[in-house]
C-alpha cells in the first residue's frame, strides 16, 4: 500500500541494524536487564490466575469473532460515538489521519497539544505533520517524553525508552528539558524518584495549559462507543480529562462488541504488559463531556470529541487468512521479552514503530513485503515459540513468519488497497527459492533420496567446515552438523528388520 506508513525514518534492513546493534554492550546490558525483570514479574503476575488459558482463549475468540464482522462493529460504534456527541472520521492511510488531525488543531486556534497513549500516531508520524504545520506536539509518557527529548526513536512498545539507563536519562533530562519547557535542576540525580519529578513538574505546567489533547486507545466499546485508555502514570487522565477538545486517534481492530468482552481484556493487558492485576489509571469516556443530563457545558471532560478511524493496511492485512491474526493484538510487549533476537538486537533493527516479533510479522503486512526492511522482518526470529506461548491471545506469531517467509521467497497473491493482485519475489531470493525446489524434487523420489544419504554418509570426512557461495552467509555464525554414519532409513532397516520401500 502506497500510503501505508509506520512513522521510522530511512533505516537499513534487519540483518545491517542487528549486526550493528549486538556489539553495544550498553544497548546489550539495558535490554537484558529489563526484559528479565519484566517477564519474570510477568509469569508471576500469570501464575496467580487458575483460569488464564480459558480468558486467554476467550480473548482469541472475541478478536476472532470481531474481526470477522468488522465491517457491522465499526458502524455500530460510530452510530454510539456520534449519538454521544463526538465525531468519527475515517483516515484510509497515514497521510489522511495526519490531515484530518492537523485540520481539527488547527480549527480551534491552538498551537499546542498535549499527547497520550500515542502509537498509532507514531505509526502515521503525525508529530512530524503537526511540526509542519507550526504546531508543538509534546509527548506525555514518561518513557515517550525521554525518546523525545533525546531526539530519539521508540525501541519497546511498552517502555519505548528501554534502551536508555538511569544515567543517560538524568544526563537528557539536564541538556534537553529547558529546551521544551521547566528545566529539571541542575544537581539532578539518577534515582528514579528524582528523574520523576522532574518529568511531573516539567507536565504539569503543559497540563495545565493545553486547550487540545490527542491519545490513542487500547480498546473501543462498540455498542456505546466508549474509548478505553490503560495507563500507569496518571498523565492519561490529565490529556483525557482537562483540555477543551480531545482528538483520539485508534486503529480499526482495536474495537471490541460489548463491555463484557471488555471484562476478559481488563484482567489480560495489565498482567502481560506491566504485570499488574490492574491498571492503576483506567479511564473510560462516552462522547463529550456536554451530556443532555446536566444541561450544556455542565459535564465534565472535553465539550469536542473526536475519533479518527485508521485503516493504513490493516483493512489488507485483514484479508489474508493467516496473516490476519495479527490484528488480535492488544500491544502488551509480552512476546518482545522473552524474544532473544529482541533482547540481543533491540527495538530499533526493526525498522519500524512496532518492533519485536509482533513486529515481524504485523510491519510487513501493513507495508508490504517490497522494502529491504519488510522482506527482512519475517526472518528476525529463531522461530522457538516463545512469542506464541505468552501471548494473551493466542496469535501464532512463528506460523505468520513461516507464512511471510514464503510470500517473500515465492512472491504470489496479496490485497493491496483492497485489490487482489499478486507480488514477485523480493529480490536476494534466488538461491534460496532454487534449494526448496531442489528439495521437493528430492522429497518427492524416495530413491533418490536414500541414494543421497547414502553418499552423503561415504564421503563425510570430506564434509566442509563452510559452504560456499550464497551458503557462505550461513556458515558464517552456524556450524554445519556432522553427517552420521548411516541415514535413519539404513538403521531402520537394520534395527528392525524393516523392509526397504
Amino acid at each position: 500500500m502506497t500510503g501505508t506508513d509506520l512513522g521510522m525514518p530511512a533505516f537499513p534492513p534487519f540483518p545491517e541494524a542487528a549486526r550493528e546493534a549486538v556489539h553495544d554492550e550498553v544497548l546489550r546490558a539495558n535490554l537484558r536487564h529489563a526484559t528479565h525483570t519484566i517477564r519474570d514479574k510477568r509469569a508471576r503476575a500469570v501464575a496467580e490466575l487458575d483460569d488464564w488459558d480459558r480468558l486467554r482463549a476467550a480473548g482469541k475468540a472475541i478478536k476472532d469473532h470481531t474481526l470477522r464482522h468488522l465491517d457491522r462493529y465499526l458502524l455500530q460504534l460510530e452510530a454510539a460515538v456520534t449519538a454521544a456527541g463526538g465525531t468519527v472520521h475515517w483516515a484510509v492511510d497515514a497521510e489522511e489521519a495526519n490531515r484530518i488531525v492537523t485540520g481539527l488543531v488547527l480549527a480551534t486556534g491552538e498551537r499546542e497539544v498535549v499527547k497520550v497513549k500515542s502509537m498509532a500516531t507514531q505509526e502515521t508520524g503525525l508529530n512530524e505533520a503537526l511540526e509542519a504545520a507550526g504546531i508543538a506536539a509534546y509527548e506525555t509518557d514518561l518513557a515517550e517524553l525521554i525518546v523525545q527529548l533525546g531526539h530519539d526513536r521508540p525501541s519497546h512498545i511498552l517502555v519505548p525508552a528501554i534502551h536508555r539507563n538511569r544515567g543517560e536519562i538524568r544526563d537528557l533530562f539536564r541538556s534537553e528539558m529547558g529546551r521544551w519547557g521547566r528545566p529539571a535542576p541542575q544537581d539532578l540525580g539518577d534515582d528514579p524518584r528524582e528523574l520523576a519529578e522532574a518529568a511531573r513538574l516539567h507536565l504539569r505546567e503543559k497540563f495545565l495549559r493545553a486547550k487540545v489533547a490527542v491519545s490513542g486507545a487500547n480498546f473501543m466499546v462498540a455498542e456505546t462507543g466508549t474509548m478505553v485508555v490503560l495507563e500507569s502514570e496518571g498523565n492519561g487522565r490529565m490529556c483525557l480529562t482537562l483540555p477543551e477538545t480531545l482528538i483520539s486517534v485508534v486503529g480499526i481492530e482495536k474495537v471490541v462488541p460489548t463491555f463484557r468482552d471488555l471484562e476478559v481484556f481488563l484482567q489480560t493487558l495489565p498482567r502481560s504488559s506491566t504485570a499488574e492485576r490492574m491498571n492503576p489509571y483506567t479511564t473510560m469516556w462516552t462522547g463529550t463531556g456536554t451530556g443532555d443530563r446536566d444541561g450544556p457545558g455542565e459535564g465534565d471532560g472535553p465539550t469536542a470529541f473526536h475519533l479518527v478511524l485508521l485503516d493504513n493496511g490493516r483493512t489488507d492485512t485483514l484479508a489474508d487468512e493467516v496473516g490476519r491474526q495479527a490484528l488480535r493484538c492488544i500491544r502488551c510487549s509480552a512476546c518482545l521479552n522473552v524474544c532473544p533476537v529482541y533482547e540481543r538486537a533491540g527495538g530499533h533493527a526493526y525498522g519500524s514503530v512496532y518492533p519485536g516479533p509482533i513486529g515481524a510479522v504485523l510491519s510487513p503486512q501493513l507495508r508490504g513485503t517490497a522494502g529491504p526492511i519488510d522482506a527482512t522482518l519475517p526472518y528476525a526470529s529463531t522461530l522457538c515459540g516463545a512469542c506464541y506461548e505468552v501471548c494473551p491471545v493466542a496469535i501464532d506469531i512463528p506460523e505468520i513468519l513461516v507464512h511471510l517467509r514464503e510470500r517473500v521467497v515465492q512472491g504470489g497473491p496479496v490485497t493491496r488497497e483492497g485489490v487482489r493482485v499478486r507480488i514477485r519475489p523480493a529480490h536476494g531470493h534466488t538461491a534460496e527459492r532454487a534449494a526448496m525446489r531442489a528439495a521437493r524434487l528430492l522429497l518427492d523420489r524416495p530413491g533418490a533420496l536414500r541414494a543421497g544419504e547414502r553418499l552423503l554418509s561415504r564421503a563425510r570426512r570430506l564434509r566442509p567446515h563452510r559452504l560456499p557461495g550464497p551458503g557462505r552467509a550461513w556458515t558464517d555464525t552456524r556450524a554445519l552438523p556432522d553427517v552420521p554414519a548411516e541415514s535413519f532409513r539404513d538403521w531402520w532397516a537394520r534395527e528392525r528388520k524393516a523392509p526397504q520401500k
